[in-house]
C-alpha cells in the first residue's frame, strides 16, 4: 500500500507541467530565426526555407491557440519526410554547405517541440550557433550587422522570458543591451587589436562542392559570355603608385593549351594537395610605388590573378614556370596577397623558351578543316611569325567580325563556322579560333584566361574587377620576343579593351540583361552608383582591417608602435587589459550598488538589518528570502523572534506586496522602529534557566 502511494506521488510529480514559454518571448525567438536565415537565402534550397517558415509559423499558431502542436508520432513522421527530402537533394554530397543546411533543418524541426522555458534556452543557444555558422559564408559588414541584430533579438527575448510580467520589459531590455554595449565595446576593441593572433595548430578547409561564380579550368565557347552576365566581385586591387591604363589591365590567371572537341583544357592536371588553409593576410606594410595589393574573393581554386611582368612579394603565392601564380591550397575564403611590377621583361609571359612550347603546337587529328587550311596557307605565304600574326589580326579588323554576348550556336566545326560563316562571337570564341589558326601555321600558341579591366572604387582608392571583366586572349611564341600577347578582341572590338564591356555591347543592349538587381546595370543612375561604391568601400576596409586582421597584419601594426612590441609583450598587454577590465567592472558595480542604495531608504534599512544579522552570527546567504533569514536569526537569538518576523513581513510587503500603503513614509518609520527594537533585543545577554 505504502509503495503504491509512493509510486502515485512520484508519477504526479513527474507529470507536473513545466513552465510554458510566454508568447512575448517566443515572438523574439521567431524574429531572430527569420533574421538569421536572411544571410543564407542564396545558399539554402527553396524547399528548406519554406519548411522552416511553415514550422516556425506552426509553432506561433499553436501559441495563439489556433492549432495544436503535433504529438510524438506525427513529429517523427514529419522529421523522416524532411530528412528524406534532404537526402534526395544532397545526392550523397557531404560538404560544408550540406552540413550547414542539415543544421538549419534541425533548427526548423526544433520548433515543433519548443514548449517550456527550458526548450527556449536550448533554442536560444542553437540560434547563437547559427549566427556563427553564417560567418562561414558571408563576412561582409552588412551581413555581420544582420547577424549581430539577430543575436540582440535573442538577448531581448532572454530578458523577456525571465521577467515576462514587468511593465516596459522590452524597452528596459533594449536599454540594458545598449548600456552593455557601451561598457564592453572599448574592451572588445582593445582585445581585438592586442590579443595575440597565433596560427592554429591545424585547420580544415572550407572548400565545398558548391559552384562559385568565376572562371574555371576549362573553356567552352559561351562559358565566358555567360559569366559576363554577372556583376559579382572577382577581386579588388590597391596600387602603391599610378594605376595602369585600362588597356594594360590584363590579369592573368591560368593557361589552357589542350583542345578536346570544342573545349579547351589545361594540359597538366593540378597536383594533389593535403587539406589546409590559405594564409589570408599576405602583404603588410606600406605599399611601394611599384607594388599592388589584391584582395580576392573566394574561388575554391588555387590560382591567383596578377598583371604581366609581376613578381610575388607576399609568401602566400608562388610563381609557376608559365609566369602564373598559385596558392598552396584552394582559396576558400577571401585572400589578400601582394605583387610587384617589374616592368623589365624578366618575368610573366617572357619566362618560357622554345624547348617548352612543343605542347603548344598540338591540334586534334581532325575537325575544322578550313581553319586548318587557312593556317597552313599563312605559313606558306609568310616566313616571319610576326607577319602571320599581323595578317590574322588584320583579317579581324578589316572584315565584318562582330563582338557579341549573343553568339549563335556553332555545334559542328565551330571554329570554321566562326571564322568563315557567322563571324559573330565573344572573346572565348575568337581566342580559341586564333590559337587554332596559329598552331596550324606552326606558331606555338596558348589561351590565357583571366580578367581585363577594372573600374575605380569610391574616390578612385582602388580598382574593382568584376566577373563581367572575365576575358580570354592568346599568347604566341615569337622568336626573339618570347611569349607575346595576341588579343583578337582588341582588333574586333577595341572599345572592350579601352573602356570595358559596357561600351563594347552598348548598341546590342546585352550588358547585364539577365541581372536586373545589379546596380552596375544602371550606369546612368549616379545616386545608385555612388551608394553602391560607398557600400563596397566599407566592405573593402572591413575585409582588410577587421576580417583580414591576422598574425602578419597584427605584427606589422605592432612594429609601428614605440618599443618594438612582440608576441610576449602582446601577451602581457592582453593580461593587463583583462585585469584592468575586471577591476573597473568591480568598481563600477560597487559604485552603482551604493548609488542605488543611497536612493532607496528602504534598501538602507534592509542593509542595516543584514549587518545586524552578520554581527549576530547569522550571515546572509545568496538567494535567501527575508522570511528565511528572519527564521535563522530567531533560532540564533530567540529574543528577537517576534520582531524579526514582523520586520521580514514588512520587507516582503514593500518589495513584493501590492497594498495601497506600500512605500509610504509611515511604513518606513515603522521598519526603522522595528530595527531599533531588534538591535536592543539582540544586545541583551541571553539567560538560561537555573537548575534545581
Amino acid at each position: 500500500m505504502i509503495r503504491r502511494l509512493l509510486n502515485r506521488s512520484r508519477a504526479a510529480v513527474s507529470t507536473q507541467p513545466a513552465e510554458l514559454v510566454s508568447g512575448r518571448a517566443l515572438i523574439w525567438l521567431i524574429a531572430s530565426f527569420a533574421l538569421l536565415l536572411v544571410p543564407q537565402w542564396d545558399r539554402l534550397p527553396i524547399w528548406l526555407m519554406a519548411s522552416c517558415a511553415v514550422l516556425a509559423g506552426w509553432r506561433w499558431l499553436a501559441q495563439s491557440g489556433r492549432v495544436r502542436l503535433p504529438g510524438r508520432w506525427m513529429r517523427t513522421g514529419i522529421m523522416l519526410v524532411l530528412v528524406a527530402v534532404y537526402i534526395a537533394t544532397v545526392q550523397g554530397r557531404f560538404t560544408v554547405e550540406t552540413a550547414a543546411s542539415f543544421f538549419v533543418l534541425a533548427v526548423g524541426l526544433k520548433w515543433l517541440e519548443t514548449r517550456s522555458v527550458r526548450d527556449f534556452y536550448v533554442l536560444f543557444f542553437i540560434l547563437v550557433y547559427l549566427a556563427t555558422v553564417n560567418f562561414l559564408f558571408h563576412q561582409e559588414i552588412h551581413w555581420s550587422v544582420i547577424n549581430l541584430v539577430g543575436v540582440a533579438l535573442l538577448l531581448v527575448g532572454l530578458q523577456v522570458v525571465n521577467a515576462p510580467d514587468i511593465p516596459g520589459a522590452m524597452k528596459s531590455g533594449w536599454r540594458r543591451l545598449g548600456m552593455m554595449l557601451v561598457k564592453t565595446l572599448p574592451i572588445v576593441v582593445l582585445l581585438f587589436v592586442f590579443f595575440p593572433r597565433m596560427a592554429p595548430l591545424w585547420s580544415v578547409p572550407l572548400v565545398s562542392g558548391e559552384a562559385r561564380t568565376g572562371i574555371s579550368d576549362t573553356m567552352t565557347p559561351g562559358d565566358i559570355s555567360s559569366l559576363a552576365q554577372s556583376s559579382e566581385r572577382a577581386f579588388r586591387v590597391t596600387f602603391g603608385g599610378e594605376i595602369p591604363a585600362y588597356r594594360d589591365r590584363y590579369w592573368r590567371g591560368l593557361i589552357l593549351d589542350r583542345l578536346v572537341g570544342d573545349t579547351w583544357q589545361q594540359g597538366f592536371g593540378q597536383p594533389f594537395r593535403r587539406p589546409g588553409r590559405v594564409a589570408v593576410d599576405g602583404g603588410v606594410g606600406e605599399l611601394e610605388t611599384d607594388q599592388y595589393d589584391v584582395l580576392m574573393e573566394p574561388t575554391d581554386q588555387t590560382w591567383a590573378f596578377a598583371l604581366e611582368d609581376s613578381a610575388a612579394v607576399s609568401d602566400n603565392v608562388k610563381r609557376t614556370d608559365e609566369g602564373l601564380f598559385r596558392f598552396d591550397r584552394p582559396a576558400d575564403t577571401a585572400v589578400r596577397y601582394r605583387m610587384e611590377l617589374l616592368n623589365d621583361g624578366t618575368s610573366g609571359t617572357l619566362a618560357a623558351g622554345p624547348e617548352s612550347t612543343r605542347r603548344y603546337l598540338q591540334l586534334p587529328s581532325s575537325g575544322n578543316p578550313r581553319a586548318r587550311s587557312y593556317g597552313e596557307e599563312l605559313s606558306a605565304r609568310y616566313d616571319d611569325p610576326r607577319a602571320i600574326v599581323q595578317q590574322l589580326l588584320s583579317r579581324f579588323r578589316e572584315q565584318e567580325y562582330f563582338y557579341t554576348l549573343r553568339p549563335p550556336a556553332m555545334p559542328d566545326n565551330g571554329i570554321d563556322t566562326l571564322l568563315f560563316d557567322v563571324k559573330r562571337g565573344f572573346c572565348a570564341h575568337y581566342a580559341g579560333a586564333t590559337t587554332f589558326v596559329l598552331r596550324a601555321a606552326g606558331i606555338p600558341a596558348r589561351i590565357v584566361v583571366g580578367y581585363q579591366g577594372g573600374e575605380p572604387g569610391a574616390d578612385g582608392e582602388y580598382l574593382i574587377v568584376r566577373q563581367y571583366d572575365a576575358h580570354a586572349w592568346v599568347e604566341a611564341w615569337l622568336p626573339g620576343e618570347g611569349w607575346a600577347r595576341v588579343d583578337p578582341t582588341a582588333a574586333i572590338a577595341p572599345q572592350r579593351i579601352e573602356f570595358g564591356l559596357r561600351e563594347a555591347v552598348a548598341e546590342e543592349g546585352s550588358f547585364l540583361e539577365n541581372d536586373w538587381t545589379s546596380p552596375q546595370r544602371y550606369g546612368d543612375m549616379a545616386v545608385l552608383q555612388w551608394a553602391s561604391l560607398q557600400l563596397d568601400r566599407m566592405n573593402y576596409h572591413w575585409q582588410r582591417w577587421v576580417v583580414g586582421y591576422q598574425g602578419q597584419s597584427q605584427m606589422d601594426l605592432m612594429s609601428r608602435l614605440p618599443g618594438g612590441i612582440g608576441m610576449r609583450e602582446l601577451g602581457y598587454i592582453t593580461a593587463g587589459i583583462v585585469g584592468v577590465a575586471l577591476l573597473l567592472a568591480g568598481l563600477i558595480t560597487a559604485w552603482q550598488y551604493r548609488r542605488v542604495e543611497s536612493r532607496d531608504p528602504y534598501g538602507r534599512v534592509v542593509s542595516r538589518w543584514h549587518r545586524l544579522c552578520d554581527r549576530s552570527g547569522v550571515p546572509v546567504r545568496y538567494g535567501e528570502t527575508p522570511s528565511q533569514l528572519a527564521a535563522r536569526l530567531s533560532a540564533a537569538k530567540p529574543a528577537v523572534a517576534g520582531t524579526a518576523t514582523a520586520f521580514a513581513r514588512m520587507v516582503n510587503k514593500h518589495y513584493y506586496g501590492r497594498e495601497p500603503d506600500a512605500g509610504s513614509q509611515g511604513e518606513l518609520n515603522k521598519m526603522k522602529r522595528l530595527l531599533a527594537t531588534m538591535k536592543r533585543q539582540a544586545d541583551r545577554p541571553s539567560t538560561s534557566p537555573s537548575k534545581g
